[in-house]
């Protein structure tokens, strides 16, 4: 499934910038530039965060991922930890 028209970060500041800087409306600016009013509250919300918040959510972002393979793989030697030991109590008995 097409996912659409991907918009650089700079386009989507630029964008933001004319409703939250300059003053026009929503609707005029997503007409303008041909993108819609969902896409641009969207990017306002995503944008209208300091560049320190936002970098700072990137970061816990890459720490969760970094995270998950951890606790995948983890996971996976617990599983496979646990086979083994069912295995040789088996063998023992």
């Amino acid at each position: 499934m097409n996912k659409g028209i991907r918009f650089t970060d700079e386009f989507k500041q630029d964008a933001v910038a004319q409703v939250v800087e300059r003053g026009y409306a929503v609707s005029e600016v997503a007409e303008r530039l041909g993108i819609s009013t969902k896409s641009l509250y969207t990017w306002k919300a995503q944008f209208a965060k300091s560049p320190r918040v936002r970098s700072e959510v990137a970061e816990q972002a890459v720490e969760i991922k970094r995270l998950k393979r951890e606790l995948a793989r983890v996971t996976e030697e617990r599983t496979i930890l646990k086979k083994a030991t069912a295995y040789f109590a088996r063998e023992s008995q």
